[in-house]
């Protein structure tokens, strides 16, 4: 047999072979593939790190023990005085105070203001930024400890047709969990903050003062990342700086009743992304007609392609370069608190919450935990250019932008974690890519050992048995003026259930059909006033406890 074909098909298989890399090293070589169009990353590069938890051991909630103090006289009045209190609560729904479109804002910094001052408060003010006012709020009682209150006063746009009842009615609507008030912001976070205000007009109108000095420290911007918190403390912080601890007054209930307690939260940079056209290309003024994509380079096409270079192809595995670098593992208090709450943990549950079939490489129990914990996230929260209305209109977009959002635990620097990404932007060929930074914060954790967490969670103990406490939760807020400027303890602490933050008909239970362990109004009422007390008996915490590490 001749071997002349053989030898003729396996040297045309080796030309086409040597043609196909050519071709590859002139693509790669080209100015367009390397600066144009922008290059991905290598996604074999880089990997999520895994992380365990330091010990199998779990921390004994059981052993704090659970408060005795029994307050009777204020329990009476708070009965006593439900429909007045569920109408304040109203009062506050009703107001809009929607930050990202300044509706409402001043009317409800003023209410808030007026009704600190018609509980007693010596000073209520506004407090000017360079955004949305601030509320200041001191109450003298002349007592040895100082509670600061940290409360945010505005809430989240709304689309009123997704709604079941009007968002700003806060009427109370019939619920398979009894009466629950339905509103924006009626779980996050005026209704469990209002709630707190009841409880302290309670105990001042039964014994005439309170057992702590109580500070109020709030701000109309904290759904708009706290851009300007900042200044507000800025303002009092030598006298801050003096108080004892933080309260963040929060609905911890589960829908079963069981008590999910969080001791800190990720950091997070929020930013935008914007493809102008320009020198690079694309239409730099206006829209022109859909036929010239032919001719002209796309800024849609080029935000989409910037986008993916952050991210592997299915989104889960960032790549900007030493993005990972720097987080702490799990510490051995965390460890201990997350083996306690494993208990409470149920995926199946939490994906019908959320209307998901699977986490991310069906991840289950504790590894769930961690990923959500321990992992920083790269998140598009919106993206638009172009036309989006009904029918058709064939254009070529001059602008596209997209709104992204990075959480970050512990020890991540939200302006390093930006700079790295505009770094790796630029080095993959999208230096026309403006990234324009819309705010960030560092991450905030109290340890458990904390005076004020134990007597938070000695009050918890007094009426339900079931309790988790985490060390912190995937979301945000900036709480780290207070744990990390001011070295005080800051726990978010309250009883009751609420759900539906930032999404349509958000509740807050009001009163619990028979059989259902969750607070009632009332009841959040009488547990704050339990933590007050509970809290002015404490010891004295000399500073923050972050952590055992």
């Amino acid at each position: 047999m001749s071997t002349r074909p053989a030898l003729f098909k396996l040297s045309c298989r080796l030309a086409i072979v040597a043609l196909t890399m050519a071709m590859i090293s002139c693509q790669a070589d080209s100015p367009a593939s390397a600066e144009h169009n922008g290059g991905a990353a290598d996604p074999v590069s880089t990997v999520r790190p895994h992380f365990s938890l330091a010990t199998d051991e779990a921390y004994d909630i059981a052993a704090i023990g659970s408060y005795a103090g029994d307050h009777r006289r204020v329990y009476d009045y708070i009965d006593s005085h439900q429909p007045q209190h569920l109408a304040s609560i109203q009062r506050w729904l009703r107001q809009p105070s929607i930050s990202a479109q300044n509706d409402g804002i001043q009317e409800m910094a003023e209410m808030l203001r007026q009704d600190l001052a018609d509980l007693g408060f010596a000073e209520a003010e506004l407090v000017p930024t360079d955004g949305h006012p601030g509320v200041w709020g001191y109450y003298d009682a002349g007592a040895g400890k100082t509670l600061v209150v940290y409360l945010m006063y505005d809430v989240q746009p709304v689309n009123p047709d997704d709604w079941q009842s009007p968002p700003f009615a806060a009427q109370l609507v019939d619920h398979e969990l009894g009466k629950v008030i339905m509103a924006r912001g009626a779980s996050n976070q005026k209704g469990p903050e209002r709630a707190f205000l009841n409880a302290l007009e309670s105990i001042i109108a039964v014994d005439g003062t309170l057992p702590v000095n109580i500070m109020v420290a709030a701000e109309g911007e904290e759904e708009l990342g706290s851009p300007h918190y900042a200044q507000i403390i800025d303002a009092y912080i030598d006298r801050l700086t003096s108080a004892d601890a933080v309260i963040f007054p929060f609905n911890s209930q589960t829908a079963s009743g069981t008590i999910n307690m969080i001791l800190g939260v990720k950091g997070i940079v929020y930013f935008e992304m914007i493809s102008q056209g320009g020198a690079w290309g694309g239409p730099a003024q206006a829209e022109i007609h859909g036929s010239y994509k032919a001719i002209v380079d796309s800024p849609v096409w080029r935000l989409v392609q910037a986008l993916s270079t952050l991210v592997t192809p299915d989104g889960n595995t960032i790549l900007v370069p030493g993005y990972y670098d720097g987080i702490r593992p799990p510490t051995m208090e965390e460890s201990r608190l997350i083996n306690a709450g494993l208990a409470q943990w149920d995926d199946e549950q939490r994906q019908q919450l959320l209307q998901v079939s699977r986490w991310i490489d069906d991840k289950a129990g504790v590894d769930t935990i961690i990923e959500l914990l321990y992992q920083p996230t790269m998140n598009i929260d919106g993206i638009w250019g172009g036309y989006t209305g009904e029918g058709t209109k064939t254009i070529l977009p001059h602008r596209a932008a997209a709104k992204v959002d990075s959480r970050l635990p512990p020890d991540l620097d939200p302006d390093e974690a930006l700079a790295k990404i505009r770094a790796h932007l630029d080095a993959e060929g999208f230096a026309d890519v403006e990234i324009r930074k819309l705010g960030g914060y560092p991450a905030s954790q109290t340890s458990v050992d904390s005076p004020a967490t134990q007597a938070a969670i000695s009050v918890f103990m007094k009426y339900v048995s079931d309790i988790s406490v985490q060390p912190r939760i995937a979301g945000s807020a900036p709480f780290y003026q207070f744990t990390e400027r001011l070295g005080l303890p800051l726990v978010p602490s309250g009883m009751g259930f609420g759900t539906g933050a930032h999404a349509p008909n958000e509740i807050m239970l009001i009163e619990p059909a028979d059989g259902i362990p969750v607070a009632g109004l009332a009841e959040i009422e009488k547990a704050y006033v339990d933590f007050i007390f509970a809290f002015a008996e404490s010891a004295k915490s000399s500073a923050t406890i972050q952590e055992t590490r």
